[in-house]
């Protein structure tokens, strides 16, 4: 998965170690799909039936056939890689046996700094590769049926506003995913000396994790039926002019959040210290992502708090912690990250001086 540790390897020896680089990869992506293909919880993206021309495959296919693209690239890359170092991969299965056989004792090894971010980064590309993939299919696949259909639907005369419900909105929706989640998918997968995106240092507390992946499949379910997840992908606005506007403002924040995604690059991921981004969005505060999404957010909760309220005082009270609950999860996540950030390096302290606001300019 990773080819850009640092040290060196004699010649004669190289051979060998690209082959060993390259078998321990495949042994990473391989079970990593074969997991999230058997997980029930990813049924309906596994199953969901998608065609290009005259060819038709299931999500299932998409990525077991996105596996051997990409084990079959990195043979190719290492291939013409002149000095191999041991890849995260490689030293991750080197280390996994000592590791069970000390958790299975109850006596844990002291592990390096390097082996640990080999076996986390290692667990969190697992984890992530296979969501993003299937998520970039899923996106990408209805970008294209909304754009065929809004471009069919564009000279017939119809209404504006059933237009853009029926098309108009879904299109752009998913054109600022498919952004975001293609940055990030390259993020995890890809990690070479010429994007500059090498893993430094992946955050090794419990605390840090668990805020992540609560916002992910699976622990998003333990999240959703703990603070509640009715919020609408697609909220509804008593008027044509307020539904139109208040909807235009929601996709005006999620081509910001997009744009928070562009701006990472290919640095993008969770967890991890890649080298700090100052461009664009963060430029003017340290985490525009999660201003942009939960600003959208409580857009998108409007209507839902609304009709809350006309039923109790307690639902609409109960709404409200719903929306403040799914902030503070993100507060949190920014906390962590800033955390392990500062614990890696000087460059984030560097960072935060010059950017000193982490959500609202001149206020916090």
């Amino acid at each position: 998965m990773s080819v850009v540790d640092p040290g060196l390897e004699a010649p004669s020896a190289a051979p060998v170690l690209r082959w060993k680089n390259w078998l321990a990869s495949t042994l990473v992506v391989v079970p990593a799909c074969a997991l999230y293909s058997v997980a029930p919880y990813n049924r309906a993206p596994l199953v969901a039936l998608h065609a290009v021309g005259p060819w038709a495959f299931t999500g299932r296919d998409f990525l077991f056939a996105a596996a051997a693209l990409y084990v079959l690239a990195l043979a190719l890359y290492l291939l013409r890689e002149a000095a191999p170092a041991e890849s995260k991969s490689l030293r991750f299965w080197r280390l996994l046996p000592h590791l069970v056989r000390a958790g299975l004792s109850a006596h844990w090894p002291v592990v390096s700094r390097d082996d640990r971010v080999a076996l986390l980064a290692t667990l969190l590309k697992m984890f992530y590769g296979p969501l993003m993939a299937l998520s970039l299919l899923g996106y990408s696949a209805g970008l294209v049926a909304h754009g065929q259909g809004l471009v069919a639907e564009l000279g017939t005369g119809e209404a504006f506003r059933a237009l853009f419900d029926r098309h108009g909105f879904w299109f752009l929706m998913r054109l600022f995913l498919v952004a975001d989640v293609l940055c990030f998918t390259v993020g995890y997968l890809v990690e070479l000396p010429r994007l500059d995106n090498r893993i430094r240092s992946v955050d090794p507390t419990w605390l840090g994790w668990a805020a992540a992946l609560l916002c992910y499949p699976p622990l998003n379910h333990v999240s959703g039926a703990i603070l509640g997840s009715q919020v609408s992908d697609f909220p509804q606005f008593d008027g044509p002019t307020v539904h139109l506007v208040l909807n235009g403002l929601l996709l005006a924040l999620m081509a910001g959040y997009a744009s928070t995604s562009v701006a990472l690059g290919f640095k993008a991921s969770n967890l991890t210290h890649r080298g700090i981004v100052s461009r664009g969005p963060y430029a003017l505060v340290r985490h525009p992502a999660y201003v942009f999404k939960n600003l959208a957010w409580w857009l998108a909760s409007v209507p839902m708090v609304s009709v809350a309220f006309t039923q109790s005082l307690f639902d609409g009270v109960q709404a409200v912690a719903s929306v403040i609950g799914w902030t503070m999860l993100y507060v949190l996540r920014a906390l962590t990250e800033e955390d392990h950030l500062r614990s890696v390096d000087g460059d984030y302290a560097a960072y935060a001086a010059k950017v000193r606001y982490r959500f609202v300019p001149g206020l916090v």
